[in-house]
């Protein structure tokens, strides 16, 4: 492969956008193992949040994705390959993208911490309220003082 064509595929690659249209890979191997790809994505999409059991599952497809991006990405700065691997690389990284981003814009995946931010954002709220209505907002006690 030429200079210019492997400098293409990696602005290809990282071009933003990259992602719009492509399609998440039916299958791919993965540190060595093979992955249903699609069907993994899928199936976790279609839920509203993530089951506490199938956190730790979906992490895991995460860092393992990243990887093998990572690696593909090499493959491609530095390996001796043909332009059409390299091709085949570079629209594998982007499915591999596009496959994260699907899985990075899940619903809430934790609910019990969702939940203590609200309630704490709600009693933070509440004794505001409760020393404006009493009068004993810091700010103003502290500048009446003086």
């Amino acid at each position: 492969m030429q200079e210019f064509e492997r400098k293409q595929l990696l602005e290809r690659v990282e071009r933003e956008g990259a992602t719009v249209g492509a399609d998440i890979p039916e299958t791919i191997t993965v540190q060595g193992e093979e992955l249903d790809l699609r069907t993994f994505v899928f199936e976790i999409k279609r839920r509203e949040t993530v089951p506490p059991g199938e956190r730790d599952r979906v992490e895991q497809a995460k860092r393992n994705l990243r990887r093998e991006r990572v690696e593909r990405l090499e493959r491609i700065e530095e390996g001796d390959i043909s332009h059409t691997k390299g091709d085949e690389l570079a629209q594998s990284i982007i499915g591999i993208d596009r496959a994260l981003n699907a899985l990075e814009n899940l619903g809430p995946t934790d609910i019990e911490r969702e939940q203590q931010v609200k309630q704490a954002a709600d009693t933070k709220r509440w004794m505001s309220f409760l020393k404006q209505a009493l009068g004993r907002d810091d700010d103003q006690s502290a500048r009446r003082g003086r």
